[in-house]
Order: C-alpha cells, then sequence, then structure tokens
C-alpha cells in the first residue's frame, strides 16, 4: 500500500490513452516508470512478446473501450471476474488489470537483477482470458470515500491504543515516504480522471500508510505473538477498506464513461 501498483499505472494511463487523453509515447513512459523495460506476452495475434505501445494498440482492437484494476487477497477477489486460472495468477501477483470490452486480463511478474542500489526491473505483463462480468466488491467512488473516512479514523484509534503511532525510525522512514508520495500525488491519476478519484486515491494511500505502520512495528505496546495476532485481526479489515477504494479510484473513469 506504500507504493503505487504497477496495475495502477497500467489502467490509468492505458484509459488516458485509449480515450485520446495523451500520446501513445508519454503512456508508455509513465506505465513503465523507473522500470527498465515492460512487455506483454500472450496477447492474441502475436507469437512472442511486444511492446506496451502495440500492446495497447492491440487491445484496442481487439475492442478493449477501458482497463480496470483488481487488487487481490487470499479470500478478497476484489477486482476478478474470474475464470480461476486468471483469478489464481492475478492472487499471486495480488494485482492484474481487466479489460472491459475485450475478454483479456493482464498479470504482472516481476524480474529484478542486479545489486541493492543498481537494481535492474524487468516487466512482463501475461495476457490471459478473462470472464466477462461485474468485477467483484468493487465500490462506487462516493462509497468508498465513506468507508475511508470511517477506516482512517479506526486505523488512527488501534494504532494509538496500541502504542505505535509514530514511534522510532522505521515510522518515520514511512511517513516521509508517505510525504514524498503525496507531493506527487497528482501525477498518479492520468488526465481524465475527476478531481474526487485523485482525493480518494490519496487517502487510501495514506490509510496504507497507517496500516502498514502498525504491521512493521513491534516496539510498541503489542509485543507478545497474540497481542501481534490481535492487532493485525484489528487492522484487517482498514486494509480491505483502503485496497478497495484504490480500485474504485482507478476504475471510476471507466465507469464514468458508462461502459460498466
Amino acid at each position: 500500500m506504500l507504493s503505487e501498483p504497477r496495475s495502477g499505472r497500467l489502467a490509468a494511463w492505458g484509459n488516458a490513452l485509449l480515450a485520446g487523453l495523451v500520446s501513445p509515447d508519454d503512456a508508455v513512459l509513465a506505465v513503465v516508470g523507473e522500470d527498465a523495460v515492460h512487455r506483454v506476452e500472450g496477447l492474441p495475434g502475436e507469437s512472442a512478446p511486444v511492446g506496451l505501445t502495440l500492446a495497447l494498440g492491440r487491445l484496442r482492437a481487439l475492442g478493449a473501450s477501458g482497463l480496470r484494476v483488481a487488487l487481490p487477497a487470499p479470500g478478497h477477489p476484489l477486482g476478478l471476474s474470474g475464470p480461476p486460472e486468471f483469478n489464481a495468477r492475478a492472487l499471486e501477483a495480488e494485482e492484474a488489470v481487466v479489460c472491459h470490452g475485450a475478454a483479456l486480463g493482464l498479470v504482472p511478474e516481476v524480474y529484478e537483477a542486479g545489486p541493492e542500489g543498481d537494481v535492474h526491473v524487468e516487466v512482463v505483463w501475461h495476457c490471459l482470458p478473462v470472464r466477462e462480468a461485474p468485477p467483484a466488491d468493487v465500490p462506487s467512488l462516493g462509497e468508498a470515500e465513506r468507508e475511508l473516512a470511517e477506516a482512517l479514523r479506526e486505523a488512527t484509534e488501534v494504532l494509538t491504543r496500541l502504542d505505535v503511532a509514530g514511534s522510532g525510525p522505521v515510522a518515520e522512514a514511512a511517513i516521509d515516504a508517505y510525504r514524498a508520495r503525496a507531493e506527487r500525488g497528482r501525477e498518479v491519476l492520468a488526465p481524465g480522471y475527476p478531481p474526487r478519484a485523485v482525493r480518494v486515491l490519496e487517502l487510501a494511500q495514506r490509510v496504507g500508510v497507517l496500516v502498514s505502520l502498525a504491521g512493521a512495528h513491534g516496539d510498541g505496546g503489542a509485543v507478545s505473538a497474540s497481542e501481534m495476532a490481535a492487532r493485525g485481526a484489528a487492522l484487517r479489515p482498514v486494509e480491505r477498506t483502503a485496497r478497495r477504494a484504490q480500485v474504485a479510484a482507478y476504475n471510476s473513469v471507466v465507469e464514468e464513461r458508462g461502459v460498466g
């Protein structure tokens, strides 16, 4: 939750490209980000992996009119619609992109090489068949915003009660990372997204930071195994709410176009 999922960048900038709001080059640069290269494998009509520019153009030709994000977790197939084979791959990666208008989905596989500080990252998106059906458990933006406000209060209360709200260097580093991310927040969603989606995504990331702080700390009041388990149980619904809100934000532009 501390960083933007690659599926989010692909869906956001892919949607902007499909809407004619950005050029193919700008879209691909934004999707790749700090990675070295992204390729798409298994695209219909292609016998070998292809670059993102060709892949996005081919998906459009195959009927894709929008891209949705899925952020599944064990027991929570958020944003998925099947079949089981695709759901399993997406669950393993903890993310996926699902095309609307073409029964296809994309699951990233990340390859890293090189020493710390100079890591070379390549991403292969596996293109697989999906079931054309409503995605699982995705709220509207309005629902997500209301749920997040309550989740933020709950997360803050739990962290305060467990004495892990802001102590120690790990907490400070995580908060600094969030602040740096928030300053770049307007770059997260591509052109064409409503301001409310940006607001919801930023709040979801803030809630994610708080949940991550609780999960990473053992130096506060909750130090025993049972107390750590209780902490996880208390924050699990909060983390779930933040993931649902992220998906709602990324998928909002597709829903607003009336293709949902």
